[in-house]
């Protein structure tokens, strides 16, 4: 059944009582598209311009390494928590345990992804200078290497077996955070050249990332992300892509990641960094730590809202992808406030992101005084708005043209041009005639 009504508050509970679904959505979240032809185009009739790529999304996998795949639809895997770091690997010098590498990568190849970072770190406890027991994953593992030569082996094998294979390389994981490096950003820097040099040389279209910092913690990472920087402009930017973790207090929400793409962004301005790419390697929301953990876990639309405005976000503030984590093939995990599994609301709103961003035209997005935030996409002679309030409720109206408007969770309603809306966090797709 589909109703008409002249005015539409699309919270997500009133969308959901409804019960309203329009033809063609279906389970994994699919939707009519902005024509109101629910078919995928033929071969003959693909898109000349491919638009916004599948790599804008990039996911953890828990045990990609035994098997284990997303159904969620996404186009770059970064491994980490894996056991596929250096010191699980290098368990004694010269000697390597790469099955679990080995299995990750097949996995990944079976299912047609080649778009793989790997995080070449950590510190094997036999070449740590300084061993604790709060190091991750391993006592030793957030030590600066004692014999730099050992670094510059570890990189060259996996650079020349994987050549091809691998086509990033993440220097480090959150190096501002003590249990993952407590060495110097000057230190962090030099390995970072190191491995810049060693790889270009063997594998010269493999991508080289920065080690990414924390940014939820300001006084670790103002203490190690302008240094690093600095160092880094010293050495000549021995890097092809910037990267960072956004995850925002316990209590944050997409806007308050947003203030740390900022931050973020006016660091690199200021230590005179090269356009490169910037990539969010690591997020989620509601994750323990500082701030108040919600009184309620992020479930419902809300959960499939904080994904695709967490991408959409990342067209807005100049991120070229992100890497989601993390899927988990099993149920929940623990201290995550979204929670990523099969018939999970957030995988509901991955497939909200492939029906409304991926292979479409992003046309930009504008912020009103109101709070409300519209973004424009387009493919294929059709054209949509994507529209949510970044808090609270805002009143909006509905673009002209418009026929249908749909939540993350594909709860869909007839609409028409200039009815009263009112928005929520939640965002929804107008669907323009």
């Amino acid at each position: 059944m589909v109703r008409k009504p002249r005015k539409l508050v699309l919270l997500a509970a009133a969308v959901a009582a409804t019960g309203l679904v329009a033809a063609g959505c279906s389970s994994g979240g699919s939707e009519p598209d902005a024509g109101g032809d629910a078919a995928a185009p033929s071969e003959s009739s693909a898109p000349s311009n491919p638009g916004l790529p599948s790599s804008l999304i990039g996911m953890h996998i828990e045990g990609v390494e035994g098997g284990a795949w997303a159904s969620a639809p996404f186009g770059a895997l970064r491994l980490w928590d894996n056991g596929t770091a250096w010191s699980q690997i290098e368990l004694e010098p010269g000697v390597y345990k790469w099955d679990n590498l080995e299995g990750a990568l097949e996995n990944a190849q079976s299912k047609g992804m080649t778009d793989v970072l790997m995080v070449l770190g950590t510190t094997p406890e036999w070449n740590a200078t300084d061993v604790n027991d709060t190091d991750y994953p391993q006592p030793g593992a957030a030590s600066a290497p004692k014999d730099l030569t050992a670094w510059d082996t570890w990189v060259t094998e996996v650079a020349t077996r994987y050549k091809g294979r691998i086509s990033a390389y993440q220097i480090w994981n959150e190096a501002n955070l003590k249990n993952f490096w407590n060495g110097t950003p000057e230190e962090m820097a030099d390995l970072t050249k190191r491995a810049y040099d060693i790889i270009k040389k063997i594998d010269p279209d493999a991508l080289v990332v920065s080690a990414s910092p924390s940014t939820r913690l300001t006084g670790p990472y103002e203490k190690f992300y302008p240094a690093y920087l600095k160092a880094l402009g010293a050495k000549g930017w021995p890097v092809d892509v910037f990267a960072v973790h956004t995850y925002p207090a316990a209590d944050g929400d997409p806007v308050a990641r947003g203030a740390l793409l900022d931050m973020v962004k006016e660091d690199l301005t200021e230590a005179g960094a090269p356009e490169l790419p910037l990539w969010d390697t690591e997020l989620n929301y509601g994750l323990a730590g500082p701030g108040d953990l919600p009184k309620q876990s992020i479930t419902g639309a809300n959960a499939a809202g904080f994904v695709v405005r967490t991408y959409i976000d990342d067209l807005r503030y100049g991120v070229d992808r992100s890497y989601w984590y993390i899927w988990t093939p099993r149920g929940e995990y623990d201290l995550l406030g979204v929670q990523a599994y099969p018939g999970s609301d957030a995988e509901q709103g991955f497939f909200a992101l492939e029906n409304w961003v991926l292979g479409s035209q992003f046309d930009g997005c504008e912020e009103a005084t109101t709070g409300a935030v519209t973004c424009n996409f387009s493919r294929d002679g059709s054209s949509w708005v994507v529209a949510w309030a970044q808090s609270g409720e805002v009143p909006f109206t509905a673009p002209e043209g418009t026929a249908l408007v749909c939540d993350p969770l594909a709860n869909c309603s007839e609409s028409s041009g200039g009815a009263e809306v009112t928005l929520t966090t939640v965002p929804v797709r107008f669907y323009l005639q």
